[in-house]
């Protein structure tokens, strides 16, 4: 498994701006999602017994009580249990000393075990301990399990969450099952009992001792040989039947015409939708994915008279990417040919900054007078229009030789990219006769609005439209969360001299294209009476839940049971 290696290669992959704890453990628990149910991280400083001392962000345990008799044992508890989808969890305790006795236990415990103990004394609780190498099992009664450990040794403590069963690790060598039939929720928990003994831990912020890629491997190949022999019923006809009409539904749904004919005259499936509507669609679609949202809005409403017009909030959806495209200079509003262009100086200011107040010559009578987005758009405009030929307040205008440049159009690396993330994108291949989509051009080199005044103009003109618009909605149907953040989040790019480096830019990625390329497709198959998601997404979206499902039911086996990773294989 690469990601457990590249756990273990150490921390000079992990870049410095990211947290190498939460890099790490997710790599190595990539199923668990911690807003549900967190990953021990480190020793709690409230679940433990007063003799118990922590220190170094709550790693280091050290024993401060008199360690007379067993009476004195402590022990601590980790943050959270273990979630059931870790699948295998691990974690390594270092001793950094045995103190006077070494009478150490490591282990694990069920919550609400009394900490006054070393780990496996009480009920649901569990332990290793270092003076005799025993097992302890509920009981004080321990069982010859492993070597004795001391001073300098690593003790490794595992949990197979598919099996329920508990083995430990010495200096990185197995030392085989320890526990079988473990309860679930159990907390990594270390006991102490004699004064200068002092452990650190290691929750998986740092690379282990042992090695547990293989164990892991093993575990994701079995799963999978379960996945794939299970028994189905012996109408493979049926089955087969089944499986050709959700591939031909998902062609056609995703626009993929020559393709689904050709599969379709293989294995004798039958169209819920003529090959003309399906082309349409794919026109439209292109030209979502194109960035010209303004020939996508047209064509749709030529095409399908009344869809837009009945569902207004999509409407505004795709007014709201028009505007993102004007941006992005990929919209035919402002790719029409200006030989104006204009390029920001290096101190010049975003498009906000760099405007004079507006002075309400041009205002409507029906403009919301404390809106900031409807303000910032105003300013705009009256910057624009009311700046010299030869310099737009602080935004020098280029000749004709100067911006030769930037009529050069490459593919950029994020549509190269995107090229393979869905059916949309996939969509776009040429096996119809539809005319080429122009790409945009590379983010190095972009300018607001592709760098025309007149496109500048346009756009912000088109900026007040959409904003009435949001309130006449919000007149008509009440408050929109949604509709606001799109909104907002739409006009913040005009906060920025480089939107495109900007903490809204992810806007102008042409992925964002795909949610939007997604719904309206939706809708237009929802009017034609077919279903808004293919059937196969469907299910695969179910077998998703699915293993959400078994991870909330503690089932193990949801660890190596990633959707994605089975469909590739």
């Amino acid at each position: 498994m690469a990601a457990v290696s590249s756990v273990r290669s150490g921390s000079d992959q992990i870049s410095g701006t990211q947290n190498p704890i939460v890099d790490r453990l997710k790599i190595l628990y990539p199923m668990v999602n911690e807003e549900e149910t967190p990953l021990p991280r480190s020793w709690s400083p409230k679940d433990k017994y007063n003799y118990i001392g922590l220190s170094q962000n709550n790693l280091r345990v050290h024993y401060k009580g008199h360690g007379k008799t067993h009476k004195d044992a402590a022990s601590v508890r980790a943050t959270n249990p273990i979630p059931a989808s870790c699948g295998l969890y691990y974690f390594e305790v270092k001793i950094v000393s045995k103190g006077r006795d070494g009478y150490m236990g490591i282990g694990l415990s069920a919550h609400g075990v009394n900490m006054n103990r070393l780990p496996g004394w009480d009920k649901h609780s569990y332990g290793y301990h270092g003076d005799d190498g025993h097992s302890f099992c509920s009981s004080g009664t321990g069982q010859p399990y492993g070597p004795t450990f001391t001073t300098g040794d690593v003790i490794g403590c595992g949990v197979n969450l598919i099996d329920n069963t508990c083995f430990y690790t010495k200096n990185g060598h197995n030392l085989g099952i320890a526990f079988t039939d473990l309860p679930p929720n159990l907390y990594p928990t270390v006991g102490l009992q004699t004064p200068g003994e002092v452990v650190d831990a290691n929750f998986g912020q740092a690379p282990f001792v042992f090695d547990i890629e293989d164990m892991m491997k093993e575990l994701r190949s079995r799963i999978r040989t379960t996945i794939h022999n299970y028994p189905v019923p012996s109408s493979q006809g049926e089955w087969q039947a089944i499986l050709h009409k959700m591939v031909s539904t998902y062609l056609v749904h995703h626009g993929y015409c020559a393709t689904a004919e050709a599969f379709a005259n293989g294995t004798g499936q039958v169209f819920d939708e003529e090959i003309t509507s399906i082309k349409n669609r794919q026109r439209i679609l292109k030209l979502v994915l194109a960035g010209r949202m303004g020939e996508a809005i047209d064509t749709t409403t030529r095409l399908y008279p009344g869809l837009l017009e009945h569902n207004l909030n999509l409407l505004f959806m795709l007014k709201c990417r028009q505007f993102v495209e004007m941006v992005n200079g990929s919209d035919s509003e402002v790719r029409c040919s200006s030989r104006s262009h204009f390029s920001p100086s290096p101190t010049a200011p975003s498009v906000i900054q760099s405007t004079k107040v507006y002075n309400g010559s041009n205002s409507s009578s029906n403009r919301v007078k404390d809106s900031v987005e409807e303000m910032n758009l105003q300013n705009s405009i009256g910057s624009v229009n009311g700046s010299t030929e030869g310099e737009q307040n602080g935004i020098k205008i280029k000749t004709e030789e100067e911006s030769n440049d930037d009529i050069e159009m490459e593919t950029s690396p994020s549509e190269e990219r995107n090229g393979h993330t869905n059916g949309y994108q996939n969509g776009t291949s040429h096996e119809d006769a539809v005319e080429d989509m122009d790409v945009d051009p590379p983010s190095s080199r972009r300018q607001l609005c592709g760098g025309s005044k007149s496109a500048v103009e346009r756009m912000l003109e088109f900026g007040r439209g959409l904003y009435h618009m949001s309130q006449r909605l919000m007149q008509e149907q009440g408050k929109d969360e949604n509709n606001k953040k799109m909104l907002q989040d739409a006009f913040s790019l005009l906060a920025y001299s480089n939107p495109w480096a900007s903490p809204v830019g992810w806007q102008l990625d042409p992925v964002q294209r795909e949610t939007v390329c997604a719904a309206l497709n939706s809708a237009i198959l929802e009017r034609a009476g077919l279903p808004r998601r293919a059937p196969l997404e469907v299910a695969v979206a179910h077998a998703r839940e699915l293993v959400a499902t078994m991870s909330r039911a503690g089932l193990g086996s949801c660890a190596f049971t990633c959707v994605d990773d089975l469909l590739q294989h």
